[in-house]
């Protein structure tokens, strides 16, 4: 198997089990979502610091301790991802599953949006196509649900803000150093939170049985083996492979709701999903057709310098 072929079956492979995850959470019920939050910090940590022990990989910890820019910037994304992953738990866990595949099939739309706003970046017509035709169709979808979906937005603008963040820090931090740092730094609200819940005797953990108690113990697990396929996948395929490969979460998602969940879809909700859609084709094809034209050009100028 080829690295490419390798990249994309782990790329694929770790949008699967995250367009999975609304089977998942609903089993842990009848945990909150805050509760089922702090599990899931508390365990990932667990998980990742048994990770690098195996691998003996602890020198970044020094250079990071030494970067403070890098330090600070992971600092927000704790509270970004932690915000994130309490919004899906709870969209999930509060029969809104569909919405929360909104929030995912936007956050592209979000994220070249978030590169005008923050970064200056200058937009092609095509991005700016699939902006109006997205913002359009949140406008649709908030007619349609009789409030703006705030899930949605706010899933899409967290994780949006998160991976600019992350893009900041670069190569320098690892996907499981990053998640190492981002769960140690939310691990004493995590543990204080269970503390509470334990003293007033509204925590599951240890009190909903043996089955409940390695549910929630497995959201490390569940936390950090796609994390890990997507690593591996980013480090194997093109970017754009990568940005095709991520629509297949929401798409499960979307499907699982609709089919499995039978949230209600009617003709006006799927017309806002539908102007989604077409936004995120429109920036798909042009972001493939504008690397293509680099990757042309870029080759065009080595030839030109090989003969010079």
């Amino acid at each position: 198997m080829t690295e490419l072929r390798r990249g994309t079956a782990y790329g694929v492979a770790a949008y699967l089990l995250w367009g999975l995850f609304p089977l998942y959470w609903p089993l842990l019920e009848p945990a909150g979502a805050v509760e089922i939050l702090a599990h899931r910090i508390v365990w990932s940590l667990l998980v990742v610091v048994a990770i690098l022990a195996v691998q003996r990989n602890w020198g970044w910890v020094r250079l990071l301790a030494e970067d403070r820019r890098s330090l600070a910037i992971l600092l927000a994304a704790a509270v970004l991802i932690a915000l994130n992953w309490c919004l899906y738990i709870y969209g999930v866990n509060s029969d809104q599953v569909v919405e929360t595949s909104l929030g995912y099939f936007i956050n592209p739309i979000v994220t070249v949006m978030l590169g005008v706003l923050v970064l200056g970046e200058r937009l092609r017509r095509a991005q700016w196509v699939a902006i109006g035709l997205g913002t359009f169709a949140v406008v649709v979808l908030a007619v349609d649900y009789g409030r703006p979906p705030w899930i949605a937005l706010g899933l899409a603008f967290s994780f949006g803000t998160y991976a600019l963040l992350k893009n900041r820090v670069g190569a320098r931090v690892g996907a499981v150093q990053s998640l190492t740092v981002e769960t140690a730094v939310l691990l004493l609200p995590a543990l204080a939170w269970l503390a509470v819940l334990g003293a007033r005797g509204d925590g599951e953990f240890g009190h909903a049985g043996a089955g409940s108690a390695l549910l929630l113990a497995s959201t490390g697990v569940v936390t950090a083996v796609p994390l890990l396929f997507f690593a591996s996948a980013a480090r194997r395929v093109p970017l754009t492979v990568i940005g095709l490969l991520q629509y297949i979460a929401p798409v499960l998602q979307f499907l699982t709701g609709v089919l499995l969940y039978d949230e209600p879809m009617p003709a006006s909700r799927l017309a806002g999903f539908a102007l989604v859609w077409v936004a995120l084709t429109v920036l798909t094809f042009d972001s493939v057709r504008n690397r293509r034209r680099n990757q042309r050009r870029a080759a065009a100028e080595a030839q030109a310098a090989a003969f010079a």
